[in-house]
């Protein structure tokens, strides 16, 4: 094939590939029911039964297109207001005298700039799960990855790369870990050194495999001189401004339970007030503006695409059949095959369901009983599930903020697949020594 699809053909054949899917798996369902004292809709185990539904017609697939994009409006509003902020920033020339200063400090550094951006985006992986927040910020990571001799595979593994690695083995990730051990009854962070350990163990071997790339795959620096003198005074206070929204946003995240409405207020107010500052005025801020949102408009697109195939999915009734397909038969194998096998379940499974929290919820009430009967720790259980289904967050095309970034970093699907193969392999080998070593020694 002289020319693979992008991303946005990509989503659609998934959709149209899931809507057919609904009409050749049976549809079934497991029973639900509120806690009031979660206030969660929880799954009731060994409930499932399949059942007649009318299946989707053409139309309701047409339908999912735009109801998949309008679900996803919270984080599409972030990703403009965000790419906006940026967009507005880099016009002020903060940003490249920013950069060029960086640059000028690491001349001769590039390895430890490498090393430095990793480490950076692990821990904002494993303390705020970043994600989606990467997608604004693409298009200057691209400019310091060339401007150092990085091509955009480096960057993109060292950035979206790392802060996946660093959610799937976080033992305090928010939307993966404090959810899953909520739904299996476990006290909330429990278990927490041997997650530490491994997170250690998978951020030290991600590391070596960024590094390795790094060095086998140079390319010739792009030039970034804008002023050599220094930054001037204008400059130094939007990028001040720039670090303190980034904690002030990070505070919320971890200590006040924000979400993304309140994330993109603080950008949207951190945009106008770095165009003011620039005495650009009220009107050329807010149309620069208008031009950052225009730069992350496919980004958006590619996000509310994602969403409409799980959409199709659960509308055709199948989500529930496919879960029941994948988990049912652990309960004929050992303890320790089961574990592993349950990990590499919850790997296909996040297929149709993105988002991990969700997947979460689904099958966590549904594991745990499965788990008390063949004798695995609910612990395990939860490890299988966190480091199977996030990990795959480096692959799946139904992740929304993956075929985003890699569209705008100008990487295809199939090249990125290339590439991280490998290392994905790598990290789930890592991932079954933990599991394993976890049964081994009775981790609870």
């Amino acid at each position: 094939m002289k020319k693979f699809p992008n991303a946005f053909v990509i989503i659609l054949v998934a959709i149209i590939f899931g809507w057919i899917l609904t009409f050749l798996i049976p549809k079934g369902t497991y029973q639900r029911e509120f806690n009031p004292e979660t206030e969660q809709t929880i799954v009731v185990p060994n409930s499932y039964t399949q059942q007649d539904a009318p299946h989707l017609s053409p139309f309701d697939l047409l339908l999912a297109i735009p109801r998949g994009i309008a679900e996803r409006g919270s984080l599409i509003v972030l990703i403009l207001l965000l790419g906006g902020c940026f967009y507005i920033i880099e016009k002020t020339g903060a940003l490249n005298q920013g950069l060029n200063q960086l640059i000028l400090l690491l001349k001769g550094k590039e390895l430890l700039a490498l090393i430095t951006l990793t480490i950076l985006f692990l821990a904002a992986g494993f303390t705020i799960a970043m994600q989606e927040e990467i997608i604004a910020m693409v298009p200057v990571l691209m400019l310091f990855g060339r401007s150092l001799g990085y091509n955009p595979l480096t960057i993109l593994s060292a950035t979206f790369g790392s802060a996946t690695v660093g959610a799937a083995f976080s033992p305090f990730n928010v939307f993966g870990v404090v959810i899953a051990q909520q739904e299996a009854q476990l006290e909330l962070l429990s278990g927490l050194e041997f997650r530490l350990t491994f997170l250690l163990i998978a951020s030290l071997v991600w590391i070596v495999i960024v590094v390795q790339y790094a060095r086998k795959h140079r390319v010739e620096k792009s030039t970034l001189v804008l002023n050599v003198n220094g930054l001037t005074k204008r400059s130094k206070l939007i990028l001040s401004l720039l670090g303190i929204t980034f904690g002030i946003v990070t505070y919320g995240l971890v200590s006040l339970g924000w979400g993304f409405e309140e994330m993109s207020a603080c950008f949207f107010a951190l945009g106008l007030v770095s165009g003011l500052i620039a005495k650009f005025g009220i009107n050329k801020t807010t149309e620069l503006y208008v031009g950052g949102f225009k730069e992350m408009i496919f980004a958006c697109v590619i996000i509310g695409l994602a969403n409409s195939i799980s959409l199709v999915l659960s509308e055709g009734v199948i989500i529930d059949t496919i879960v029941h397909g994948l988990f049912s038969p652990l309960k004929n194998v050992p303890p320790s095959v089961s574990a592993v096998l349950m990990m590499f379940s919850q790997s296909i499974l996040h297929f149709p369901i993105p988002s991990y929290s969700g997947q979460a919820i689904l099958t966590m009430p549904i594991l745990t009983p499965l788990s008390d009967l063949i004798g695995l720790s609910r612990q395990v259980t939860v490890l299988a599930y966190q480091y199977g289904t996030i990990t795959m967050d480096l692959i799946v095309p139904t992740n929304g903020a993956l075929m985003a970034v890699i569209a705008l970093a100008g990487v295809k699907y199939n090249d990125w697949i290339k590439f991280i193969i490998k290392p994905v392999l790598i990290i789930f080998a890592i991932a079954a020594v933990a599991i394993l070593i976890g049964i081994q020694i009775g981790y609870q």
